[in-house]
């Protein structure tokens, strides 16, 4: 009997292995940091859902770029359990990124933030690269930006094709990867290892905003952009990334899955959704609904990646689902004799703290 008792022990313990090994992620060289950033993500997101924030270790209401500042800090008492971070203009070999954020900055503080126990994302608003080789073209969310949505290549192909093998600026693209590879490398631990981190590119793209959103290139072109970058950088040794598939706001799951790269290239499904009111309420909940669904099928983890303005109303809504976090956008000081924009996002940090839906810093060490 004894013997039989050890027997089902056995089994059932192989039953819970074999399920907790389907939630992994789609690398199939992923490091040991990603694979236990995929499950450690995994295991929030069953608890609750993080607070995340964009710059919230660079830059602030009142300051700018100074160490141990964080306005999710000065809110609530605590740091965001994701510390957001944006590359664009990385690929350009510029030292400071579109934000005008110095790149060695960035890298000094994922590392520091990784030692502390926090999780980074990062976001490359990639420029334009038809338009971007234009003389004079560097006004900002203008010609040659990722907003750039209307230049096609001299042999009148949309920009995304034009990166793409047989494409012109192809072996240019190359080059911005290798840069992208090159600056990713420096996110090293102290012991010397790779940074595990989730990394969002070609974001919102069912949106027409951006060089590579639905209406400026095929869905088979977008695919290729992708599986093509994450190719690249597989070959380059990042075996440590988790990849965000994304995309702005849409209404039903093919909807959404129109452009989906494979579940081999991903790790995570997200939807950024900006406004309020009660009709945009609704149609978060509808969207939370079906792409938390179609995480769990597919075994992936989910993000909110991008909302705002933060509302009570919209994080009862986002609290009845299973999210490893929401993200709000960075906060810059005013410029010249600008008053500081003022609202009630810190009353809504608060309303998280105490909720007990949410996660910040130290509730997730």
């Amino acid at each position: 009997m004894k013997k039989i008792f050890s027997t089902i022990a056995l089994l059932l313990a192989g039953i819970s292995f074999l399920s907790a090994q389907e939630w992994k992620p789609a690398d199939p060289e992923a490091t040991p940091e990603a694979v236990e950033l995929f499950a450690r993500l995994k295991k929030i997101q069953e608890k609750g859902t993080m607070y995340g924030h964009q710059d919230d270790l660079m830059t602030g209401r009142t300051w700018w770029n100074e160490k141990d500042r964080s306005d999710t800090k000065d809110a609530v008492g605590d740091y965001p359990g994701v510390a957001g971070f944006e590359l664009g203009e990385l690929e350009l070999g510029y030292k400071l990124s579109l934000d005008s954020i110095a790149f060695a900055d960035i890298s000094e503080r994922v590392r520091w933030f990784h030692e502390k126990g926090g999780i980074i994302t990062i976001s490359w608003h990639v420029v334009n690269p038809v338009s971007s080789q234009w003389p004079g073209v560097k006004e900002p969310n203008g010609a040659g930006s990722a907003w750039d949505v209307n230049m096609l290549s001299t042999d009148g192909i949309n920009a995304v094709r034009s990166v793409l093998p047989g494409g012109e600026n192809h072996a240019m693209f190359n080059s911005w990867l290798q840069r992208l590879s090159r600056f990713f490398k420096t996110f090293r631990d102290k012991e010397g290892k790779m940074i595990p981190f989730i990394f969002r590119p070609y974001h919102e793209h069912s949106g027409s905003f951006f060089w590579w959103g639905r209406e400026r290139c095929s869905d088979e072109d977008y695919i290729a952009l992708w599986r093509y970058t994450v190719d690249f950088l597989r070959k380059e040794g990042h075996h440590n990334i988790l990849y965000a598939y994304n995309t702005d706001k849409v209404y039903s799951k093919e909807e959404y899955l129109r452009g989906y790269p494979g579940d081999e290239y991903i790790d995570m499904l997200s939807i950024d959704w900006y406004g309020k009111g009660e009709e945009f309420n609704k149609n978060v909940e509808k969207a939370l609904d079906f792409t938390t669904k179609l995480a769990d099928k597919k075994k992936k983890l989910h993000a909110l990646s991008e909302c705002g303005p933060l509302s009570k109303d919209l994080l009862d809504i986002l609290a009845k689902y299973e999210s490893s976090y929401v993200l709000t956008w960075r906060h810059v000081p005013p410029r010249g004799n600008w008053p500081v924009r003022k609202s009630d996002h810190d009353d809504q940090l608060r309303y998280m703290k105490a909720s007990g839906n949410y996660l910040f810093f130290e509730d997730i060490q």
